[in-house]
């Protein structure tokens, strides 16, 4: 768990987090470098979930020995699928990173909304709905291994 108080943003009490695939953790399908060790740092403290259509069917390979709970939803209705995903862990104690259309609703729904701007881009309508954005899931990663700079970043 992360805990974490920033003035004007509020209380964060982090036990989950929830990413994307493809865009976010993946290029092309295939895990970007140094994820797998930050999500073994990470799994420390949090929960990880992936939550993926699944896009180039390398997922399940892909994350393979991580300490990662996988789901892989259907093409239809992903932005409803993955709201539904974070309500039903309790969106108040979940960090998302993301950077589809499909990430946008999660993204606005939960305690911290991070957006990522990589290879892939972002859709402009889920920047518009995250708390935070970086250029690249490493970087993501260290924010919340390093909960601090967070504060830094989000304080009023």
């Amino acid at each position: 768990m992360i805990t974490l108080a920033i003035p004007d943003f509020g209380d964060l009490e982090l036990h989950h987090l929830v990413s994307d695939y493809n865009g976010t953790l993946a290029l092309d399908g295939r895990l970007r470098s140094g994820v797998a060790g930050r999500l073994k740092q990470l799994a420390g403290v949090l929960t990880i979930h992936v939550i993926t259509a699944d896009t180039f069917g390398l997922a399940r390979q892909q994350l393979e020995g991580l300490p990662v709970r996988l789901t892989i939803i259907p093409p239809d209705n992903q932005a409803e699928a993955k709201l539904h995903y974070i309500e039903s862990l309790g969106a108040q104690m979940v960090v998302v990173a993301g950077n589809g259309r499909n990430d946008r609703k999660m993204l606005v729904a939960a305690a911290l909304g991070i957006v990522l701007i990589q290879d892939e881009g972002t859709s402009a309508e889920t920047l518009l709905n995250a708390d935070l954005v970086v250029t690249s899931i490493q970087d993501a990663l260290d924010l919340l291994a390093n909960p601090n700079r967070l504060k830094a970043t989000l304080r009023s």
